[in-house]
């Protein structure tokens, strides 16, 4: 089936902030607080994508995350799939085919081409 949670766009969202945030480590208190994103669960996210080489930590006063890899080298796709596991895993018929197309989506969108698309104004729209 295809199943994204809730930790893929959070992830995606903190991923875009930090690129936002310019040079330099980042507080994951403060992109949490930025994003509203509770912190523990921003945590558990990063740490699995400083693992995957994605992110670097620096511990310190000042401390924080930054990007391992450039934010256009890494795709929303991958970011999903260490997150949520394989998207569309186990699908078959028509199902199996919306998951390669939603994973042709993702894969053709990568962090700064989300970081691009929100500073243009077409980011994340909060209704009320």
């Amino acid at each position: 089936m295809i199943s994204i949670t809730t930790k893929s766009p959070y992830a995606v969202q903190a991923l875009a902030e930090l690129g936002q945030a310019g040079e330099g480590p980042v507080p994951i208190g403060e992109l949490a607080k930025r994003r509203e994103i509770p912190t523990q669960f921003l945590e558990q996210l990063f740490a699995t994508l400083r693992r995957a080489g994605i992110l670097k930590s620096q511990r310190g006063v000042k401390g924080g995350y930054s990007f391992a890899r450039e934010p256009g080298a890494v795709t929303v796709l991958e970011v999903v799939e260490l997150l949520d596991g394989p998207l569309g895993r186990d699908s078959e018929g028509v199902f199996a085919d919306a998951a390669e197309a939603a994973r042709a989506v993702l894969a053709g969108v990568t962090i700064a081409d989300v970081i691009d698309r929100e500073r243009a104004g077409s980011g994340p729209m909060y209704y009320i």
